[in-house]
């Protein structure tokens, strides 16, 4: 929960802060890491959860969190092996999934990503829902490999397979399913136990992030196991509870829209209430989570999406 709690406020740190705040907030962050299954590891810290695939092949890291916690991760994966970082995969572009990419980029590492990734990287971008300014990335930090559709790794004796799931949590969103480990990492597809951010203003909208995690799910066997971007470790099980609520407030939300309700009023309607207990003690507490959600529900109904 401690991990939880800190989310909004260095999400909000890395992109709205000075280089110098954003360092002294994560001078007490410790990296957390735990074996999931197979050749797969999840580290906890700040930001997005990293996976990585371990093996004789090298590092195959999934995501690199904040730009000043470069040396930490590597010195926690330096205690389950001593090769070097060879492949990053950024699940989106969100800074506290990419932070890592220019350190990691200079020592060597290719990092690849959905071509809407590059793009974003590639450009100066606006977060509406916490009213913050993105500078573009140094060329070192961008994807030197992207993909429409998707691209499979033979690697660490893993098939991976990495497809994009399209206007999701954003436009760029990939999943990486570890076929021979049995592990899914989700990016931002999936928060376990919070609502999760869906970012209307890199083109997120809640109805294809439930595709989307249906699309994990018909991946799924009973003893598949979930890295979600925030939160624990979690089970089909798990994934399906997460779904049954996004369809949910979605239906709600949707009723709402149809009786021409404005975001206030669908907000002061509490679509959540029923989900709250659960869910609600996250970053987002749910009366922001749902501006978040209409919000992003009628700019997408307006795009005609």
């Amino acid at each position: 929960m401690r991990a939880f709690r800190s989310v909004l406020f260095l999400l909000a740190t890395c992109l709205l802060a000075t280089s110098v705040l954003a360092q002294r907030s994560m001078d007490d962050v410790q990296i957390d890491v735990q074996h999931v299954k197979g050749s797969i590891h999840v580290l906890y810290g700040a930001g997005g959860n990293i996976g990585a695939c371990i093996g004789d092949d090298g590092v195959f890291l999934i995501d690199d969190q904040f730009a000043p916690l470069t040396d930490k991760i590597l010195a926690a994966l330096g205690t389950l092996t001593q090769k070097d970082v060879r492949f990053v995969i950024n699940t989106h572009w969100h800074r506290d999934h990419t932070g890592g990419n220019e350190n990691l980029g200079k020592r060597g590492a290719i990092i690849v990503a959905h071509e809407n990734v590059r793009k974003r990287l590639s450009s100066d971008q606006f977060v509406r829902a916490f009213g913050a300014e993105v500078p573009a990335k140094p060329d070192v930090a961008k994807p030197v490999i992207t993909f429409g559709d998707r691209v499979t790794f033979h690697w660490n004796d893993e098939t991976i397979h990495v497809f994009h799931v399209p206007n999701a949590h954003t436009d760029g969103d990939s999943v990486i399913h570890f076929v021979d480990s049995d592990v899914i990492h989700a990016g931002d597809v999936v928060f376990n136990g919070m609502y999760p951010f869906i970012d209307d203003s890199s083109g997120g909208v809640i109805g294809s992030t439930i595709a989307a995690v249906d699309r994990i799910l018909g991946l799924c066997g009973p003893e598949t196991l979930i890295i979600p971007g925030h939160g624990r470790v979690t089970t089909p099980a798990g994934l399906r509870e997460y779904r049954s609520m996004l369809a949910d407030v979605e239906r709600k939300i949707n009723r709402l829209m149809r009786r021409r309700r404005t975001v206030e009023e669908i907000v002061a309607a509490k679509p959540t209430a029923d989900h709250d207990a659960k869910w609600g003690g996250g970053f987002l507490k749910p009366d922001q989570w749902v501006e978040i959600v209409a919000t992003g529900m009628k700019n997408a109904k307006e795009r005609g999406r």
